[in-house]
């Protein structure tokens, strides 16, 4: 099951019946058509449970009994597509949800009550979401919302709709129609508990949190290791430096205190300089080894 459908899933089972869910739904996935000299109205989903959905909602709103038909897809996927048929009273639903006008090509955005009222806002995302969204599998560690809608300014208006709950939605215009989206991972986390769908807000939450985990253990271990790196190239060539002292004017011919920091460094070439330090018979701080040895390093460069 994809991750657009486990959010549609969860949206379903939170049913309000709302009526700007309903609009919403009809007017990104509804067609009309004329037969007998009656309007009929069809809205088409790919998702069986949508289409019950659909069902539900119409029936329960208008006391109508809808229809659903199906068929089978002929490409490769072969998916089936759902249609929820309406033929009974469906003057009386476009007056009522304010979609006459849309479907005339009057009016193609979104009515301005649902921009005004939050509660019909949400609403009407949850509709647009299930009828014409989609969101990329978190687990890809890409994150993208989608909604489609056939007009620019439907998807600038639900951009609109976005922006009046702090969401950084932005619009894209295609050859088919136009695209209102969201980039950001705490958008869509947002977006989900606008609509209501929490349980799959907190499964991209952990996702999230783990991959920044890993993150953040990855960009440590790299800088461990680039630090181990850097230890074990000053410790070779300072090894190298003693040898050459000790093979030309001997290591008896330094002072006593750069002999003793000679030593323990021949004897532990992986001993940082802080454990250096603390192997010593003497106190000495980390800065006094490191003083020591570049005295050493400058002997031998001057041999």
């Amino acid at each position: 099951m994809s991750f657009t459908t486990k959010v549609k899933e969860e949206l379903i089972h939170l049913s309000t019946g709302d009526k700007n869910e309903l609009s919403a739904i009809i007017k990104l996935s509804g067609s009309l058509g004329l037969a007998s000299q009656r309007l009929h109205l069809s809205i088409t989903t790919e998702n069986a449970m949508i289409a019950r959905y659909l069902y539900s909602l119409i029936e329960a709103a208008y006391d109508i009994v809808p229809e659903i038909r199906y068929y089978q897809k002929t490409n490769l996927r072969k998916n089936r597509v759902y249609t929820v048929y309406v033929e009974q009273g469906v003057e009386t639903i476009l007056v009522d949800l304010k979609l006459a006008d849309s479907f005339f090509g009057l009016e193609t955005g979104i009515e301005p009550q649902v921009l005004l009222d939050d509660d019909a806002g949400r609403s009407y995302l949850k509709g647009a979401f299930l009828a014409a969204g989609s969101i990329r599998d978190p687990e890809s560690g890409k994150y993208q919302l989608e909604i489609y809608s056939v007009y620019l300014d439907h998807a600038q208006d639900l951009a609109k709709l976005m922006h009046k709950f702090m969401l950084d939605a932005k619009t894209i215009e295609h050859k088919s129609g136009a695209i209102t989206y969201l980039q950001k991972a705490e958008d869509i986390m947002d977006f989900l508990i606008i609509v209501g769908a929490m349980s799959c807000k907190e499964i991209i939450e952990s996702i999230k949190l783990l991959r920044e985990a890993r993150n953040d253990i990855n960009r440590a271990n790299n800088v461990e290791t680039a630090n181990i790196t850097k230890t074990i190239n000053a410790s070779m060539k300072t090894i190298n430096n003693i040898i050459k002292i000790m093979d030309t004017i001997g290591l008896e011919s330094l002072p006593i205190e750069l002999q003793q920091v000679a030593q323990c460094r021949i004897k532990h070439p992986d001993y940082s300089i802080q454990q250096i330090a603390d192997s010593l018979d003497f106190s000495i701080t980390k800065s006094g080894v490191n003083h020591r040895l570049r005295k050493i390093n400058k002997i031998a460069d001057g041999l």
